[in-house]
């Protein structure tokens, strides 16, 4: 599969799938696949959570998820961090359903992190466990990321993984991994995104003043 082939089928993933070489100290270690439920409602869901998701008991406000996650949910020194080199990220396609997100590619390793701000389908962390639980062989509820409830879910530790956190009972992040050439087989994606995962949550604090 060509470089450009492999991009573009990760972006179209629901998730992030989180990037490759993160040398950056770990939050809490914690897998992927496509994240979010699809889109389902314009309005809260007043019955959250659900589906054994755990309940987010002190939420962020939404607005650190407006605007995009290209120009806020990592600075240039994080991309650097955790995919080798400092690039500019690239909007994703999943806007109108799921919400904004942006993916960030090293082109010679083909290692990526992926973050969209699941604002679309007001289920939080329970539409990933109802939609994305049955169907990942590898899912890792975490150790709450500074605060914050969190799981991970895979088809292929070795390759990628998506880390969803979430910073409301109706609102979450979904952060994604794809494994850069030196790291593929050698590591754990799910750990290596749940490091990254850490400092898109950082990153959202600082943004509510946290």
């Amino acid at each position: 599969m060509t470089k450009a082939a492999k991009c573009s089928a990760l972006a179209a993933g629901i998730a992030v799938l989180l990037g490759a070489c993160a040398t950056g100290d770990p939050t809490d270690t914690v897998s992927q696949t496509p994240s979010s439920a699809p889109a389902s409602s314009n309005s809260p869901n007043t019955s959250l959570p659900y589906a054994g998701a755990p309940k987010v008991t002190n939420p962020l406000p939404a607005s650190v998820l407006s605007g995009d996650p290209c120009s806020t949910a990592l600075t240039p020194g994080q991309v650097k961090q955790a995919i080798g080199v400092e690039v500019p990220g690239k909007p994703n396609n999943l806007v109108e359903t799921v919400g904004n997100g942006c993916t960030w590619a090293n082109s010679a390793t083909l290692g990526q992190i992926l973050v969209t701000y699941v604002t679309k389908t007001h289920d939080g962390l329970s539409g990933v466990y109802k939609n994305s639980q049955p169907k990942n062989p590898i899912w890792r509820p975490l150790a709450d990321i500074q605060g914050f409830p969190a799981v991970a879910y895979s088809n292929n530790k070795d390759q990628d993984c998506t880390v969803t956190i979430g910073i409301a009972d109706d609102l979450s992040v979904d952060v994604g991994g794809f494994l850069g050439d030196g790291k593929r087989g050698k590591a754990d994606s799910c750990e290596v995104t749940a490091q990254m995962a850490g400092l898109v949550v950082s990153t959202l604090k600082q943004r509510a003043g946290a």
